[in-house]
């Protein structure tokens, strides 16, 4: 099966204070995409989509497509307010878009077989783009998606909380729950999350690393359709693939297999998270 990446690349970087898609680390001044993409290619994916707005993609494609025209299949699209399934229109005054499951749909046909889905601004590790390509090789189908999960210990900013997916998984090492915590950060030996729960770190996390069957698009759909049956009157509601996965999950619709990344993550959360971030890579790449 042919293998598609997904980079979801159009974040307003709120509390980074800019375009975090597009900062540049090191002597080599690589955005952490760059990283993505070279990782991907050396993994065997033959294409790659990215997720942009309207007003950065030719700044994207100049800062970052152009340097892999020749290495790789390239697509944009544009993920867009009002880019929404027939008999819905956003309210005339929402300000963005509706979050990163509509961000997938919009890739629907953009995708060549199987897609495995990543953030633009979050470096992930060689290696876990391997095990996503094995498990797309081997495993993957209509009913079983993956989830590449990272230690929580391993996903931490020293700058501020952040919030994080916990995994729950079965014996088998299924998917049961995910569970959105907040303003998680380290005290002592322990994490503690917004209410005071305490974590030991090794706990699996979502970090929006997801390995997809082409045919999940028409489950992501289904969800999204719902949610805005719901919520299309709602200037600032956002509908979130890992929610739309914990509901298949949880309506039998499909499995989702939780493989456990030997990595650390990183990411730039906040504009102070830059150096440590830079050192990091500086000292593993």
């Amino acid at each position: 099966m042919k293998k598609t990446l997904i980079v979801m690349a159009a974040g307003l970087g709120s509390r980074f204070g800019g375009l975090k898609q597009l900062s540049k680390f090191g002597e080599e001044k690589l955005a952490l995409v760059d990283y993505a993409i070279l990782d991907a290619i050396d993994a065997g994916f033959e294409k790659i989509v990215f997720v942009v707005r309207d007003d950065i993609i030719e700044l994207f494609k100049e800062e970052i497509s152009a340097k892999y025209e020749n290495k790789i299949k390239i697509e944009h699209v544009c993920q867009r307010i009002n880019s929404l399934p027939a008999n819905f229109k956003a309210p005339a005054n929402r300000e963005k878009p509706w979050g990163t499951a509509q961000a997938v749909l919009t890739c629907k046909d953009a995708i060549e077989g199987a897609f495995l889905v990543i953030n633009a601004d979050d470096y992930y590790g060689k290696s876990s783009y391997k095990l996503a390509a094995n498990f797309m090789d081997e495993k993957i189908s209509k009913d079983v998606c993956g989830l590449i999960a990272y230690k929580l210990k391993n996903t931490l900013s020293s700058v501020g909380g952040v919030s994080r997916g916990v995994c729950e998984s079965d014996a088998e090492g299924f998917l049961k729950d995910i569970t959105e915590t907040f303003e998680l950060v380290q005290k002592g030996d322990c994490i503690i999350d917004k209410e005071g729960k305490k974590y030991t770190g090794e706990e699996f996390v979502s970090m929006n690393f997801w390995c997809f069957a082409p045919e999940f698009m028409d489950i992501l759909e289904k969800y999204f359709i719902d949610f805005l049956k719901e919520n299309s009157d709602n200037l600032k509601s956002e509908c979130y693939l890992p929610y739309a996965v914990n509901w298949a999950v949880k309506e039998e619709i499909m499995k989702a297999k939780v493989l456990c990344a030997d990595e650390i993550w990183k990411g730039v959360t906040y504009a102070e998270d830059k150096p440590e971030v830079e050192a990091f890579l500086k000292a593993s790449r």
